[in-house]
């Protein structure tokens, strides 16, 4: 194959230069003038824009676009400056439509003017860096028509006049100001900010700082806040009609400084309207309008929390300190629901379940409730009321209603154990005398007990239970082993467990021979089935039935205590007794046997014995008799029922001896269990810890933890550091 020659080519230039005609720019910008023009003039109508575009791109392509680009300018300005003179020109409301109409113009001339000119747009000025046509034009009206000396500030003051017209109730058109505040918007975000936006809030902060002052001399409370939250509504509109959609945060925040932050205090101290009254006289609407109002602030909620912190708790201290209100313990515990029930409905209508709210209420309702040292007895005795008579007929999903609201105030008990102290004495007599309404409703409450307070604290009442049901099949095991007891005088023992019932001292009592012979039975019976026991009658906290013909043979059954029965058995062989006859017969201690005679012989319509002479108190010198003109429309008559009531004041001293006394081995038992897993501590922390793991049951004194801890270096469960006396180590 033979080699081919290699050939080179090489291009040459044109040998004749192209000449372009010296006047060929002018006299292309001339056309292109002219078509500007007649844009402005409105008489594009016979311009062909293809030739136009084509007359442009040559300019640039023959390296005129400096040219193209200032002519451009110089033309727009001049066109700008006549507009800018007839909008000036215009008179009172014309001026806005006659700027309005100018723009419109502007706009539609700057978007012919921008298609011509596209080729420029996109590669002279990209060269060059220089704005593009649309910006260019944007800038040069905002240059020679909006700050123009004669149109700026009667723009922005006939703008802020409409707005304050508005704002005083007269009608303006809104699609005109939007049409001028998209104008600033189009021309540039800091054009709006700087030349609209920011003398807007100026102005709109004096507005409403004068307002709110004027509002606050004439409004009450609820009434302002109407018109905060009018005003509030207003400005939110207004945004959405007719300013940008960024300026709504900053116009809500003008007005709730000037009319909610700045005034904050005066509104919810105000007299007979702010928030006290509000909170008295259930005025959610107000309460509701006054947390969304004062939420948009800063410290805004905190101030309403702090005022209703404050006055609940003053009327709390008030309810629970007050002598009057604390006769009756179930009327003061229904007191405090219908307080809690009545903070839970606003907090719950007006207050949107604010978690904030809620904990300030628990707080204070458990501050005001520790003040009175006898709520845990009162809780007490409402829960007794309420099981005994107060939920008779009343759905089960009521009653678990009631239920609750009692846990509730049991939760802010500081003093658990003694209110369990207490519930164990009540629960006691509601079982032994057969008076609670529902078993269902008592294990209801213990298992809601267990749930908030543990296995430990409810055991002794479950215990209780579990004693009564036992006790039902010792006695039908009792009748089965004596069938000729059937006739006669029936027994009903219950045998309560030591550990699990109130201890209460066993009181002498002589039985009537007919109970005694019975009781014996009983105790050979169950001393014969159960070996390692022992057997002691309570016979105070026993019942009877038992029979009475009067005197014209009117028949009735007494409903009493073992006590009253023991009396009254002795009128069957007496016609008349002396209270030293009485007292030595039945042997029952002088205290219960003149509590016993006084409901016998005292109680208008439950009166069965006479007592000369006729008195409310028992003399040691009374005589007493039947009282043979008893009557009664009821043939069952209960007479001086066990019915819980408020501890005379040794009696409270004696409860609360018992309940130091139960303490103090929780105490230890918890030091020890620290020290245990700590080895050593500081006395501080011991105090602190303890404190912290007792406070569930109750509120450690700090003076007892320190005996405790006394006590426990004495039985070498600790010992001192021996250079630092403060310091305890655990001793295994």
């Amino acid at each position: 194959m033979s080699n081919q020659k290699k050939r080179n080519f090489q291009i040459e230039a044109f040998k004749h230069r192209v000449v372009v005609d010296p006047k060929y720019a002018d006299k292309t910008w001339q056309i292109l003038e002219r078509a500007i023009h007649q844009i402005y003039n409105q008489d594009a109508s016979g311009l062909s824009f293809e030739e136009l575009y084509r007359n442009a791109y040559n300019m640039v392509l023959h390296k005129f676009g400096d040219k193209l680009y200032t002519g451009f300018i110089a033309t727009m300005t001049a066109h700008l400056k006549e507009k800018s003179k007839l909008i000036e020109a215009a008179q009172g409301g014309s001026f806005l439509e006659e700027l309005n109409k100018k723009w419109n113009e502007h706009n539609k001339a700057l978007e012919m003017i921008r298609d011509i000119l596209m080729y420029m747009d996109r590669t002279y000025i990209e060269s060059t860096k220089k704005p593009h046509v649309h910006p260019m034009g944007l800038s040069l009206w905002r240059d020679n028509v909006v700050h123009s000396p004669k149109i700026h500030t009667r723009l922005l003051n006939t703008l802020l006049d409409l707005v304050h017209k508005e704002r005083t109730g007269e009608v303006i058109d809104r699609g005109l100001v939007r049409n001028v505040t998209k104008m600033f918007m189009d021309l540039g975000e800091s054009v709006y900010q700087e030349d609209f936006e920011k003398p807007f809030l100026e102005a709109s902060s004096e507005f409403y700082k004068v307002e709110s002052m004027e509002f606050i001399e004439c409004c009450d409370c609820g009434d302002y806040l109407k018109k905060a939250e009018k005003r509030l509504t207003e400005e939110i509109d207004r945004v959405g009609h007719y300013l940008d959609a960024k300026s709504e945060d900053k116009i809500t925040s003008v007005v709730e400084r000037e009319m909610i932050a700045n005034h904050m205090q005066r509104l919810v101290h105000m007299e007979n309207s702010g928030l006290v009254n509000m909170l008295l006289n259930d005025k959610y609407e107000d309460l509701g309008r006054m947390y969304n109002l004062f939420r948009r602030v800063t410290n805004g909620l905190a101030t309403v929390r702090d005022v209703m912190t404050s006055h609940l708790r003053e009327m709390g201290k008030q309810l629970v300190t007050d002598p009057e209100k604390s006769k009756d313990p179930v009327e003061f515990v229904q007191r405090l629901l219908d307080e809690r029930d009545k903070y839970d409905k606003i907090i719950s209508i007006a207050f949107g379940n604010d978690k904030t709210f809620q904990n300030a209420s628990n707080s204070s309702f458990e501050y005001f409730i520790n003040l009175n040292a006898r709520s845990p007895e009162f809780i007490s005795l409402f829960v007794d009321d309420k099981l005994r008579k107060g939920l008779k007929g009343i759905a089960d999903a009521d009653v678990e209603v009631v239920l609750d609201k009692v846990m509730m105030l049991f939760r802010y008990l500081q003093e658990k154990d003694v209110f369990e102290k207490y519930y164990k004495q009540h629960l006691a007599k509601r079982l032994l005398s057969g008076k609670t309404v529902s078993d269902d409703a008592e294990k209801s409450l213990i298992v809601k007990l267990k749930t908030e307070c543990g296995y430990q604290f409810t055991s002794k009442l479950e215990g209780m239970f579990t004693d009564m049901k036992t006790s039902q099949d010792t006695m039908r095991g009792f009748y089965g082993s004596h069938p000729e007891l059937s006739e006669g005088p029936t027994l009903i023992v219950q045998v309560l467990t030591t550990g699990s019932w109130p201890t209460q001292p066993a009181v002498p009592c002589n039985l009537p021979a007919e109970v005694s012979v019975l009781c014996e039975k009983f105790r050979s019976y169950y001393l014969g089935t159960h070996t390692g026991r022992r057997l002691s009658w309570q016979t105070n906290m026993g019942t009877a039935d038992i029979k009475a013909i009067f005197g014209k043979g009117q028949k009735h059954e007494l409903n009493v205590s073992t006590f009253q029965m023991c009396v009254l058995m002795l009128f069957n062989n007496s016609d008349r007794l002396s209270y030293k006859e009485i007292e030595q017969a039945t042997e029952i201690p002088a205290p219960d046997l003149k509590r016993c005679l006084q409901s016998l012989a005292c109680v208008k319509g439950k009166n069965v014995i006479k007592k000369e002479p006729m008195s409310k108190d028992i003399g040691e010198e009374d005589l007493f008799s039947v009282n043979e003109k008893f009557t009664s429309k009821f043939y069952k008559v209960k007479i001086g029922t066990v019915v819980a009531q408020k501890e005379t004041e040794p009696e409270k001293q004696e409860t609360r001896q018992r309940v130091e006394e139960d303490r103090k081995p929780q105490i230890e038992a918890a030091i020890v269990r620290i020290m245990k897993s700590r080895k050593i501590l500081d006395h501080n922390n011991i105090i602190a810890e303890v404190t912290k793991q007792l406070q569930p049951r109750f509120l450690a004194n700090p003076t007892e933890i320190k005996k405790r801890i006394e006590s426990l270096i004495e039985r070498d469960f600790l010992e001192r550091d021996n250079t630092d006396r403060k310091l305890y180590r655990y001793l295994a």
